[in-house]
């Protein structure tokens, strides 16, 4: 273990805040990220995040990653997603390692925390750190991997509660990194045997809840044909010890949704065709297709005019009590919709609406009484659950349709659950 520790954060969002923010509890960090907005915000004691409450003010914050040169130990929290065709974008992995790369000392650690594919961080960070820096992996530098396992918006499973799994590129450097991360984790840290395994480790964590949402999907369009309640279905089901607790939805974020094209990408690099893994990413990509189709059908058959009918959409994050929206497929849900001239109004408390991917949208902060035709509950948040069945039926009008994705409600409630 080096004997004055100095750690860089290359990255301040939902995994690298959290991160800086806990270290600096033991030792001397700086913050580093791209984005002036965030830097200012952080600075100004406000994290838009909802991550963290109590900022320490010890934390040096800067958008210059020059300001970092003089840690020993650089830890990475870009962003790791997908393009338009889903393959693995990285350019933000590259351009840290290359920044890190000019800063890189002997002796220094850099451990990457950002989901990549099995071999990345070997194939293509470590390459990058050695041309930049003309140093030589495990003679004159080291790396580890430890993949994040931060839940936005989970106010119980907090960073320091939740088992970190660590590992280096030698053994050396294995065990320098899971003597510093023991410093914040009261969980408890793993050490996995490799690089790869510890990438491979964090990728299949989204994987496996991607399949087993997806199966609930499926079955979720199943019983609809069948004119089955889903949450009847797995109420009854979950009698059973052994049931695992997956709900159908829609699937979103900068995780689920993305990281199983990342091993699904190395698979087929290595010639094999992922099947379970990708089908599972079909269905849940088609759910908001579905929920559309069924949302026009239960007007129809109620005789509710579609052209420039008002529709409320309760939620457009991703998930329920987080102001995330990257990837939300409510969003997707909300372009169905518009397709066929239908007025959209959004109400989420949570959203930011000065930011850009939202300036085009309506959004109602107050909701007055019986003006609506139709109403889909999208997110569970807390606020919508408090305000209760009566007062959120009081929007629609006489003849309307509501339709609870989240199951948040009774059966009486809406017209359908899923």
């Amino acid at each position: 273990m080096k004997k004055e520790i100095k750690i860089g954060i290359i990255g301040l969002g939902y995994v690298g805040f959290p991160l800086a923010n806990e270290f600096s509890k033991k030792f001397e960090v700086k913050g580093f990220d791209l984005s002036k907005q965030r830097i200012n915000e952080l600075k100004n004691n406000h994290d838009s995040t909802g991550e963290i409450d109590n900022i320490n003010d010890s934390i040096l914050l800067t958008y210059n990653y020059k300001d970092l040169s003089d840690c020993n130990y650089f830890i990475v929290t870009v962003p790791t997603p997908v393009d338009k065709s889903n393959r693995p974008d990285v350019s933000h992995l590259q351009k840290a390692s290359a920044d890190i790369g000019e800063m890189l000392k002997k002796g220094d650690t850099v451990i990457y925390e950002s989901t990549v594919y099995p071999g990345a961080t070997e194939e293509v960070c470590i390459p990058i750190l050695e041309q930049q820096s003309n140093y030589q992996l495990n003679k004159d530098f080291y790396v580890g991997y430890s993949p994040e396992r931060i839940n936005p918006g989970d106010k119980k499973h907090r960073l320091p509660d939740i088992k970190k799994v660590v590992s280096g590129s030698n053994d050396s450097s294995c065990n320098d990194i899971y003597e510093l991360y023991s410093n914040i984790i009261k969980a408890g840290v793993h050490k996995a045997s490799s690089i790869k395994v510890a990438e491979a480790s964090k990728v299949i964590e989204n994987t496996q809840r991607d399949i087993n949402i997806a199966l609930m999907n499926e079955l979720a369009i199943i019983f609809d044909k069948l004119n089955i309640d889903t949450k009847e279905v797995l109420d009854a089901a979950s009698t059973k010890w052994n049931f695992l607790p997956f709900k159908p939805g829609l699937v979103g974020g900068h995780c689920i949704g993305v990281d199983p094209y990342y091993l699904s990408y190395k698979a087929e690099i290595e010639g094999y065709f992922p099947e379970m893994v990708l089908a599972g990413r079909r269905i849940n990509n088609n759910m908001s297709n579905f929920v559309a189709s069924k949302f026009i059908k239960l007007m129809i058959n109620k005789s509710i005019g579609i052209n420039k009918s008002d529709v409320l959409i309760m939620g457009l994050t991703f998930k329920e009590n987080c102001p995330d929206i990257r990837n939300s497929k409510v969003f997707d849900l909300i372009k169905d919709l518009e397709k066929l001239n239908i007025n959209i109004s959004i109400y989420d408390p949570h959203v930011d609406q000065n930011l850009k991917e939202v300036e085009h949208m309506k959004f109602v902060s107050s909701i007055e009484s019986d003006i609506y035709d139709g109403l889909i509950i999208a997110v569970a948040h807390n606020e919508f659950i408090e305000l209760g069945g009566e007062k959120i039926k009081s929007f629609m009008k006489k003849n309307s349709v509501i339709l609870d994705i989240t199951s948040s409600f009774n059966k009486d409630f809406s017209d359908k659950r899923i």
